[in-house]
């Protein structure tokens, strides 16, 4: 991401046939982008290839809830999960992401794989938007950006475990 690319808070939209979709390593380095990727986010095949697939993360997105995606797919489990992204120009858009895990033929995992489609607005605006500046003002709470995640990740973790579900059902149900 470019650091000095101020939020512009302009909504970036793709289309509802659509699928963003990119593959990282074991790092979560992309070694591989679509072109619907690189034309939302505004950037070129050059600029993503090898670096952080957080290049596009969103200073809006929860951490806590990037901690519970990578330890379900580190875990070998796939996710489904709203998530909002950065473009390059400071621009952002929304997508319902399903990340899973790339396997080679003895079944180790090599890699992750992610699909993202067109979100539903009503569940964005509904329930994921305030969902997510609830655990965002959590995290902000603390100094310690480790413990404010940790204290977020906490409070989703309390919310799936008193609806007895994972976050995929939750998601699944909104």
């Amino acid at each position: 991401m470019d650091k000095s690319a101020s939020l512009t808070g302009r909504e970036a939209f793709f289309e509802d046939d659509e699928i963003i979709v990119s593959k990282t390593d074991l790092k979560g380095h992309i070694t591989y982008a679509n072109d619907v990727f690189l034309k939302i986010a505004g950037y070129t095949e050059a600029e993503v290839l090898g670096k952080p697939h957080s290049l596009i993360r969103h200073p809006h997105m929860p951490r806590c809830v990037f901690k519970l995606l990578w330890d379900t797919i580190a875990g070998g489990d796939e996710i489904f999960a709203y998530v909002v992204n950065r473009c390059k120009n400071g621009d952002h858009y929304w997508v319902l992401a399903h990340v899973t895990p790339s396997r080679n033929t003895n079944g180790d995992i090599i890699g992750y794989h992610s699909n993202r489609r067109v979100p539903d607005r009503k569940i964005i605006e509904g329930t994921i938007t305030p969902l997510y500046e609830q655990l965002r003002k959590k995290e902000e709470s603390f100094d310690n950006r480790k413990e404010g995640m940790n204290a977020a990740f906490n409070d989703i973790t309390e919310l799936l475990e008193s609806k007895g579900v994972a976050y995929d059902e939750f998601i699944a149900t909104l």
